[in-house]
């Protein structure tokens, strides 16, 4: 199935995209940007954002819609909360996002190493706004207070899709699972944010069910962008959902209740999450 034109993106390059991938290198890092093949990371990367991608670059899930490598990961770097601090300080980040793999093979699910993370970027650089983007922990509550009592700004986990599709594009994760996570960070006293991808089979109606529970578990924050096939071992695109049907769920958002609703074509969970600072005044 071709693209349609308003998914086609003209790549550009300039010193600021060239230094941050400079940084990016010389610090042996992850982003979730080049991992998950994001076709947004030219333009943050040259807005001078990026989202970082802890605990390895292999995932113990294998979720039908990912590009990130699924197997037996490496054991945890405990250099990386430190490289990633100095990362996002010579970045000059003034927000950054925090994402991980799936760690099923570990007792806690990586929550110590998240909670080093955010610590480590909290003292580097003081005044930068950290949002997390954290994996389910399997419901596990020690493993979510640990990563909460870090403190950071935003708390955000992905429903991805609709309960129906979950078999197929989410088959290690339980809907209801992910929302009790949303809201146990919601009851906590943390901003919270969840996102869609749109194009996978769902229906209208599925879609504003979901809306509707993620407001009901307390999200503040939701994103809805159409799905692209990364790789050919994915699924593939069942539908391009049209530009002006984004408006229509970017309004849903707004009449169900969500302060903040971000819709488009190529809308990614962490695409101009730095507007979170203006809706709820980060302090």
């Amino acid at each position: 199935m071709p693209k349609p034109e308003w998914l086609k993106i003209h790549l550009k390059t300039n010193t600021k995209f060239l230094n941050i991938e400079k940084i990016v290198r010389s610090h042996g890092i992850h982003t979730v940007c080049e991992e998950a093949l994001c076709p947004n990371r030219f333009e943050c990367w040259d807005r001078g954002t990026a989202t970082f991608l802890i605990m390895g670059n292999i995932c113990t899930r294998n979720c039908g819609f990912c590009s990130v490598k699924c197997g037996r990961p490496l054991p945890l770097d405990p250099t990386e909360p430190l490289r990633i601090a100095k990362s996002v300080k010579e970045m000059g980040l003034s927000y950054v996002v925090i994402t991980s793999v799936d760690r099923d093979d570990l007792p806690d699910g990586g929550a110590k190493h998240w909670a080093k993370t955010i610590k480590e970027v909290r003292k580097a650089a003081p005044s930068c706004k950290i949002e997390v983007l954290v994996p389910d922990f399997k419901g596990n509550i020690k493993s979510l207070d640990l990563v909460l009592k870090s403190k950071p700004n935003v708390f955000s986990h992905n429903l991805e899709t609709v309960p129906r599709l979950y078999p197929v594009v989410r088959k290690q994760a339980k809907y209801i699972q992910s929302l009790k996570v949303l809201e146990y960070a919601k009851e906590r006293g943390w901003i919270t944010k969840t996102g869609i991808m749109v194009g996978l089979g769902e229906k209208d109606e599925e879609i504003k069910q979901v809306m509707k529970d993620a407001h009901s578990a307390g999200v503040k924050i939701f994103t809805i962008g159409q799905y692209l096939q990364p790789t050919n071992f994915n699924l593939p695109v069942f539908r391009y959902v049209h530009p002006k049907e984004f408006e229509i769920y970017k309004k849903w958002g707004y009449e169900i209740g969500f302060s903040l609703t971000i819709s488009g074509p190529l809308v990614r969970s962490s695409y101009f999450a730095e507007q979170s600072q203006l809706i709820f005044n980060l302090g």
